[in-house]
């Protein structure tokens, strides 16, 4: 009898750690300092949600719509991946996305899944219709107390499936029309970063990495899409040259069913002038 309860609470102990490493939404901030960014956007805050992959946070997904709007966010990026190509269930998104257009600005860029879904269309048309900045290799300005920056978005490489990834990037990065001004990106795969910062972008905001999937305490990350075993770009702040690069470990999960050690995350920027 000792032996059995022994064992049932070991089994409640790891499901009760796999439930939390899955369902227990973290917000994560950081702060993000330039001489560049105009003094009408100084402390400005965005919250960045990525990597949904159609997972569920609470009844119609109470409780990540509450650590968004707890953000007090001033515009809301989507960096990719709303669905899960592999369980395709845009209406189980859009529930997140009618809570967020509530709060604030949405902008919205595609991940590979939405691309392997074949369902970009589908998926472009409902946000535009709920009013999300749907971009895809563009780029719009935000106004803020008669200042400007840039907020530009490119669409994932899988969309140009006949050339190499990282050329697809550069492409997509010339037809958004970067200017001079201070320039937020939205961009999935943070495995470009180089790319990113050859074109002079200020900030990007990427996801795609989940984290590492499993996270070894004190090592990082296992596994990532585009960047393999232990990679190490999986969450964080990255430097390269003039550009910083926010990346979210994201919030679901597809071909490996679970996270280990690696908590769900919203991500939350603010923007402050040198």
């Amino acid at each position: 009898m000792k032996k059995l309860t022994v064992f049932i609470l070991i089994v409640l102990l790891i499901w009760s750690g796999i439930w939390i490493s899955n369902k227990w939404v973290q917000t994560t901030e950081y702060t993000v300092t330039s001489e560049k960014l105009p003094e009408a956007f100084d402390g400005t805050r965005i919250v960045q949600v990525s990597d949904l992959h159609n997972a569920t946070f609470g009844r119609n997904q109470s409780s990540l719509i509450e650590k968004v709007e707890a953000a007090g966010p001033d515009a809301i990026f989507l960096t990719g991946d709303l669905v899960d190509s592999n369980r395709y269930d845009l209406g189980a998104s859009l529930v997140l996305v009618d809570a967020l257009v509530e709060m604030s600005s949405v902008y919205y860029v595609t991940g590979n899944h939405e691309v392997a879904s074949n369902q970009v269309a589908e998926i472009a048309s409902a946000l535009r219709e709920r009013g999300v900045v749907v971009l895809a290799d563009e780029s719009v300005e935000w106004e803020k107390a008669g200042a400007t920056i840039q907020v530009a978005g490119i669409d994932d490489p899988l969309m140009v499936p006949d050339i190499h990834e990282d050329e697809a990037t550069q492409n997509s990065l010339e037809h958004a029309q970067l200017t001079d001004d201070f320039t937020l990106l939205l961009a999935h795969r943070p495995e470009y970063l180089s790319v990113y910062a050859e074109e002079e972008v200020d900030v990007v905001f990427s996801g795609h990495a989940h984290g590492g999937q499993i996270r070894i305490p004190g090592l990082g990350g296992l596994i990532a899409p585009g960047q393999g075993w232990f990679p190490k770009v999986t969450e964080g702040i990255f430097e390269k040259d003039q550009t910083e690069m926010v990346v979210s470990r994201g919030l679901g999960n597809s071909t490996f069913p679970v996270r280990i050690f690696n908590l769900p995350e919203v991500v939350v920027v603010t923007l402050e002038k040198e």
